[in-house]
């Protein structure tokens, strides 16, 4: 053998050692490595799991006292704006003409329901009325409160009646 022969034979089997070593021993500590990286990750995490969760519970609690202050029981905003509606109706001799279905629109992935109604009554009945729903229950903001004075001709009495749209997001 010549030594042209004897380098390039020794370069050809120093490369399959590095081969032979890299697949044996290397790479399965560059998977080890990655997997490591991978477990710290995960226990950084779970080292912070029960301090979200306890935050997560004040929160939840947080937000049950809100409903119960803003009276949103489980159902449906629309079920209780008409019960608050009726209670405060009864306490202010207001009547309810009519109450319709909530126009529902969706504005950049938000949903924003209207609500219509009419209510007949005094002029500071309504008011409060209107004061209750906006400033006290927060179902939302009244957009439009449109008074017009009708006249039961049968009776000859003239009687104060207001329109209602009340724009609630969620």
């Amino acid at each position: 053998m010549t030594s042209r022969n004897k380098n390039i034979a020794l370069i050809i089997g120093l490369t399959a050692l590095l081969f032979v070593c890299y697949k044996l021993a290397i790479s399965k500590s560059v998977d080890l490595v990655h997997e490591n990286k991978s477990l710290e990750i995960q226990e950084f995490l779970f080292k912070n799991t029960p301090k979200e969760l306890s935050l997560l519970k004040q929160k939840q609690k947080y937000y049950d006292s809100l409903f119960n202050k803003y009276q949103l029981n489980g159902s449906s905003i629309q079920n209780n704006l008409l019960k608050t509606i009726n209670a405060t109706a009864e306490e202010n001799n207001i009547k309810i003409m009519s109450f319709l279905e909530p126009h529902i629109e969706l504005k950049n992935n938000l949903t924003i329901k209207t609500y219509q109604f009419v209510i007949e009554g005094d002029y500071n009945n309504i008011i409060q009325l209107v004061h209750q729903l906006e400033q006290k229950s927060k179902f939302g903001e009244i957009i439009n409160l449109h008074f017009e004075k009708k006249k039961n001709f049968r009776t000859g009495k003239s009687f104060l009646e207001a329109t209602v749209l009340l724009k609630s997001f969620g």
